[in-house]
């Protein structure tokens, strides 16, 4: 299974970001990188990477990502292993840490997702999905509703507009519009992202932005109208670009990231329940993990990034003191003034 954020089209993209990009490979390995970090640090990220068949052919990769590392002055190098072959179906984080990682404090690409595999046929498929799910695929036409496929970079302006109405409704924290249009911009004539769209008539109700790799779709982004809802568009919506992928002969459908554990608490609960109604696998990964390049500075950059993580909490207590502070003072003059 090949990961979009391995793939050449993504470095590409990456590159026209600004990005300095690394692209290497060896026997049974491959990687791409980006230079990262400003002012506390610089580092390698390696998203979804290295790819590595055996631990020899990991261990191959790292040596090569430390040595980059070290010339470009980096502290450390930030990996997120998925292949299985690189653990030997040994323990994870046991693996990386007799290698002498760290685990990341900031867990960037998710370390669980959901996994649909696209070797069945379309019936098993189905069936695997909730009742209501098979249901909405078959006969959400019977409501009106069609489903386009766009890879004109100009539609992504139909997403957008139902992302600035999710967020604004639901305060979720969503990928800025110009990050979003330059995807579009390097990845749709590539044949790498699709905008599924669901009209009603002939206007748009929601959308999905896909990638794909050589064999793996991933869900990226996707939003649909309120007003809309008791239609449940969605849903068929990613029916509809499930089975596009089986007959793309894709293998797998990544429906990128769910809560760990279905953990009702957890900010990704209400998503979750959503993506694991369309079937598939439940894939835990290892996560995100550092390999200092040099000790001393990476327990800095920590220390460092530890505290700028936690200034936005003192803040708020702050806030929240003064608050409480200047409502005590109010209270003493009106007495005083009575």
């Amino acid at each position: 299974m090949s990961n979009i954020l391995q793939t050449d089209v993504w470095a590409r993209f990456q590159e026209s970001n600004g990005y300095k990009v690394f692209k290497k490979s060896g026997y049974g390995w491959c990687y791409i990188a980006t230079l990262e970090g400003g002012t506390i640090g610089r580092y390698l990220y390696v998203p979804y990477g290295p790819v590595a068949d055996t631990p020899a052919a990991f261990d191959a990769a790292m040596a090569d990502l430390m040595q980059v590392a070290r010339d470009n002055k980096c502290l450390f190098v930030r990996v997120e292993p998925i292949e299985e072959g690189i653990f030997a179906g040994g323990d994870h984080q046991d693996f990386l840490v007799q290698r002498g990682f760290k685990k990341s404090p900031r867990q960037v690409q998710p370390a669980h997702t959901q996994i649909i595999d696209l070797t069945q046929d379309e019936d098993a498929i189905l069936k695997d999905m909730k009742s209501t799910n098979r249901n909405l695929h078959r006969n959400i036409h019977k409501k009106g509703v069609t489903f386009e496929t766009s890879q004109n970079p100009s539609d992504l302006d139909i997403l957008l507009k139902f992302l600035d109405e999710t967020a604004g409704r639901t305060g979720f924290n969503r990928q800025r519009d110009e990050y979003l249009r330059q995807v579009a911009r390097v990845l749709m004539p590539a044949d790498a992202a699709t905008l599924y769209i669901a009209k009603v008539e002939g206007q748009p109700i929601g959308a999905a932005f896909v990638y794909d790799s050589d064999d793996t779709r991933t869900y990226a982004h996707a939003a649909a109208s309120f007003e809309h809802r008791k239609l449940s568009a969605g849903i068929p919506l990613v029916t509809n670009l499930i089975m596009d992928a089986k007959a793309k002969g894709l293998t797998k459908v990544d429906l990128f990231g769910i809560a760990p554990n279905d953990d009702p608490n957890h900010e990704w609960a209400g998503f979750t329940k959503f993506k694991k109604s369309f079937g598939g696998e439940s894939v835990e990964y290892a996560g995100t993990w550092d390999k200092p390049v040099s000790a001393p500075g990476y327990t800095a950059y920590s220390a460092i990034y530890a505290t700028k993580a936690k200034a936005p909490a003192i803040k708020e207590k702050a806030l929240q003191l003064k608050g409480k502070a200047l409502d005590g003072i109010s209270k003493v003059k009106a007495k005083l003034n009575k």
